[in-house]
């Protein structure tokens, strides 16, 4: 098959590499020198609020709520209060007094928010699906503040949210009643970086993308991208093990994260803010946080281990004509290259299509099914670029990649990142969007978008799979001109069982907040759900941390 890009394709991407025929490749390919993948260009911020309600009226349990989750977020401009249109009823906390406002004034003067107009954002979410009515939130500095207003909070029986940037995608960052909204914004402090052990300690508070600029000036990066990385809080990603771009080469937050400061339920601080590779005297205890949601405590601090900058980072876009040309030019490019290779995205042409439709961005690659982004990157371009060679030509030669391009330069180089980090953007311009984000072993991950598009048919406008297929994550995307109740009754609890028919999970990397939580036991068995809640019991008695989120009622 010819793979030669037509001219006017060729003039529009003048300057990259592009891969026509294998005796293309013998050349070196020029490497870019200036780091990790560039930031991508969404979720720079949070959207408005509806105007926030005096009351929030609970009601029942049922399907009725499951649907309303959906239907809240269906083009709406207001956002319908979670206690009117979801399945929750309000647990007996405290309501707000007088009294309560003028302690926390007392506490931090001039960081006791009030105004409902200022308070509009931070009562809803990213994907404006749900929305809380809280009518206050305190902004802390410091681990003690958080651990004084905690203790009054648990004395008084008033919920407490916890919130870093409110980039979730599963309704776990925002109340779903009046809950306290306690902001880690202003506990933004970089406490000590080690050039030696590569070890960063900070408070929770850090945006992201500020301490990888951080660190990139020392010659470091972060463990993680994100593509939200300019809004979302380093202590958010530890508290929802956050996953994005570079777990494929440098591991989970399990694996990183060496040591945490977090505030419990009654205001005592547990100092676990180990920098430490090795310690092994007793329970990991900081492991009960990472991932828990703001449940269980208050991250306030990490400790996090951080790789060296890459010198040399290479960025490959290639095309492939099967699920079954991606899943070999994965394995493929894993034992050809070895240490250097980075990232390993794949998307499907719907996914192309709707990029290019909704947001007139240009593919240098076209007319292939399927298409991955490769990333590598190293301490010495040489080598790398070698290996590269290596590898492409190897991947022509052998037809699993049928065409393709290599970015030579940073534009470049985000332009590429941009196909696939603003496809979540894409989608949310098809019309109404259900989203899940499932873990599978890599084999079976494509099967689950053929198998939902065979079932829904003509009901959905587009079924789309792309995702970290490296560590086996699948965003499964349906989208619809406008919410429907039979829609989502096709696909729920379809998906749900699929996924365990295969023993995967319902939440590869966005946890399970406040709209997954019912479904937990799809993934987990009743034994471990039960010891969860009797952590939850022990750890927050009064239930106050971040109620109605991650784990479904003990009742």
């Amino acid at each position: 098959m010819g793979i030669a890009s037509a001219a006017p394709r060729r003039a529009a991407w003048s300057g990259w590499a592009q891969l026509r025929r294998p005796a293309s490749f013998h050349g070196r390919i020029p490497a870019r020198r200036s780091g990790a993948a560039p930031p991508g260009p969404l979720q720079r911020g949070r959207p408005p609020g509806a105007p926030a309600s005096a009351v929030c009226r609970p009601w029942g349990l049922g399907v009725r709520g499951r649907r309303a989750l959906h239907a809240a977020s269906s083009g709406c401009q207001e956002v319908v209060l979670t206690g009117e249109r979801y399945g929750v009823r309000r647990l007996p906390f405290s309501p707000l007094s007088d009294g309560d406002l003028a302690f926390f004034e007392r506490v931090m003067p001039g960081r006791v928010i009030t105004n409902p107009e200022e308070l509009k954002p931070f009562n809803v979410d990213w994907l404006k699906s749900v929305r809380g009515c809280s009518k206050l939130m305190l902004k802390p500095q410091t681990t003690a503040e958080v651990s004084e207003v905690l203790r009054y909070c648990y004395e008084r029986n008033l919920a407490v949210n916890p919130q870093g940037g409110n980039t979730g995608l599963v309704g776990g960052s925002v109340p779903v009643f009046d809950e306290i909204i306690l902001s880690t914004v202003l506990m933004n402090r970089i406490i000590s970086f080690d050039k030696v052990s590569g070890i960063l300690v900070c408070q929770a508070g850090c945006v992201l993308e500020n301490l990888n600029e951080y660190l990139e000036e020392q010659g470091f990066i972060m463990p993680l991208d994100l593509g939200a990385k300019g809004s979302c809080h380093i202590g958010g990603n530890v508290a929802t093990n956050a996953g994005g771009l570079r777990l494929l080469r440098y591991g989970s937050l399990r694996g990183t994260v060496l040591g945490l400061e977090v505030v419990l339920a009654d205001g005592s601080a547990l100092d676990c803010l180990a920098s430490l590779r090795k310690d092994n005297t007793g329970y990991d205890l900081k492991q009960l946080f990472i991932g828990s949601e703001g449940t269980l405590g208050v991250i306030t601090a990490v400790s996090i281990l951080c790789p060296q900058k890459p010198k040399a980072v290479n960025l490959a876009f290639l095309g492939c004509q099967s699920f079954a040309k991606v899943l070999e030019t994965f394995t493929t490019s894993r034992a050809m290259l070895g240490e250097i290779l980075s990232a390993y995205e794949f998307m499907d042409e719907k996914c192309m299509e709707l990029v290019e439709r909704h947001l007139k961005l240009s593919s240098p690659v076209t007319g292939s099914p399927f298409y991955v982004l490769i990333e590598t990157s190293g301490s010495n371009s040489t080598h790398d670029e070698e290996k590269l060679n290596n590898f492409l030509e190897q991947a022509m030669t052998s037809g699993l990649v049928t065409d393709g391009t290599v970015a030579t330069d940073d534009k470049k180089i985000k332009v590429l990142w941009s196909l696939r980090e603003r496809i979540t953007e894409a989608l949310t311009h098809d019309g109404y969007v259900y989203k899940y984000d499932i873990s599978l072993p890599v084999g079976k991950l494509y099967d689950l978008v053929t198998d939902t598009r065979a079932r829904l048919g003509q009901k959905a406008k587009n079924v789309v799979g792309y995702g970290h297929l490296g560590d086996g994550n699948l965003h499964l995307n349906v989208t619809a001109e406008s919410y429907s109740h039979s829609l989502l009754d096709a696909i729920e609890p379809f998906v749900y069982e699929w996924t365990a028919r295969y023993n995967g999970s319902i939440s590869a990397e966005h946890g399970l907040g406040f709209k997954k939580k019912q479904f937990i036991r799809y993934s987990k068995p009743s034994e471990a759900v039960c010891l969860m809640q009797r952590f939850k019991a022990m750890l927050d008695p009064k239930g106050i941390l971040n109620p109605y989120k991650t784990l479904p009622s003990s009742s």
